[in-house]
């Protein structure tokens, strides 16, 4: 996989204690769209997981059913690609935000 950003390009932009893993549309970390669309689940326990999901807003059902278009990531890495997420990261479970032109709003 060809990631936008080498792992030596990533710095630290956010620290977490405890379980720090997320999802991300390939359409953020290979196409370099910035995040669209972001919410909170209950955890998958079988990994560190924050219950975070990201994804650029444009992604259809079909993108969105192949798992290959999707990877795990480290919080901090999804903040590297686009930190405006960072001040929403301690909602939560159940939140989830949508992109307004530069502003997330929260979703109901």
């Amino acid at each position: 996989m060809n990631f936008l950003k080498s792992k030596e390009e990533i710095k630290p932009k956010y620290q977490v204690n405890g379980n720090n893993g997320c999802m991300a549309s390939n359409r953020i970390t290979v196409d370099g769209r910035k995040v669209g669309y972001m919410y909170r689940e209950e955890p998958d326990p079988t990994f560190p997981d924050s219950g975070w999901r990201f994804f650029a807003g444009d992604e259809d059902d079909a993108y969105c059913e192949n798992s290959e278009n999707f990877n795990i990531f480290n919080l901090n890495t999804i903040c590297n690609y686009d930190n405006s997420i960072i001040k929403y990261l301690d909602s939560p479970i159940g939140t989830s935000f949508l992109k307004h032109g530069k502003k997330f709003n929260k979703e109901s």
